[in-house]
């Protein structure tokens, strides 16, 4: 079974290494400490942790808040607040990134256990009944259906950009929006026509005509670098000399 990987975002070095070591004895995977909004954000749009703990209050010109911000325009990771002192304003601005819970300073191992347990329970149910409902209900040559809010949602294949993995879902990406829809990778790929889309890195498929340029070990697609794959490399050049 795979361990449940935690990034810490904490700027007291004491307090960051103390629930490192709690994290780890408990089987939990640290993927890091960070001290900084900014490079928080970079970690885990990187790294794709499956929960951070957010200290509020960092030091620098962004806090706890605006990472959290940052981080939930392109993922949605499961997101504990540590707090210490915290009013009423900047409590009502945390609750709009929608965070699991919030562990109050100073705060004791079992309490910290026991809130990472809990968040860990909700976001099992969540995936448990977001899988049981098939979000891509259909296909055909030139568009795929999405099922949302109890309507179906016409997509035009031509608008994909490209198409992101994340677990058990996948992000539809547009020019105009983005879908979430519960489907692996392989699954939606099947419902794609592989003469336009190809797979370039086990995360992302692309939209082989809205290719703006191809790199070494990327691609870009309207400002969006995207990493290729060793084992996707050769696809992607057999398909270029297609062209």
């Amino acid at each position: 079974m795979e361990k449940t990987k935690i990034l810490i975002v904490e700027d007291d070095m004491i307090i960051a290494s103390n629930i490192s070591l709690q994290l780890s004895n408990l089987g939990y995977e640290v993927t890091g400490i960070e001290t900084k909004a900014e490079t928080a954000v970079h970690h885990a749009l990187e790294v794709k942790p499956d929960m951070i703990l957010m200290d509020i209050n960092l030091k620098g010109q962004s806090n706890g808040i605006d990472a959290a911000h940052a981080i939930r325009k392109y993922l949605d990771i499961p997101l504990i607040y540590l707090t210490a002192n915290v009013d009423d304003s900047t409590f009502q601005k945390a609750k709009e990134t929608h965070p699991y819970a919030f562990i109050a300073k100073p705060f004791t191992n079992l309490n910290l256990e026991r809130t990472i347990a809990l968040v860990e329970d909700k976001v099992k149910e969540k995936r448990e009944k977001l899988s049981s409902e098939d979000t891509l209900v259909d296909s055909q040559e030139d568009r795929i259906f999405i099922r949302n809010n109890n309507k179906l949602i016409k997509v035009m294949l031509e608008d994909i950009l490209y198409v992101e993995a994340d677990r058990n879902y996948c992000k539809i990406i547009t020019e105009a929006q983005t879908y979430l829809v519960v489907s692996p990778m392989n699954k939606l790929c099947e419902k794609i026509d592989p003469r336009h889309f190809i797979r370039i890195h086990r995360s992302f498929v692309v939209n082989f005509s809205k290719l703006d340029a191809v790199a070494e070990s990327f691609v870009e697609v309207k400002g969006k670098l995207i990493p290729i794959g060793k084992q996707y490399k050769e696809d992607l050049h057999r398909m270029l000399n297609k062209v």
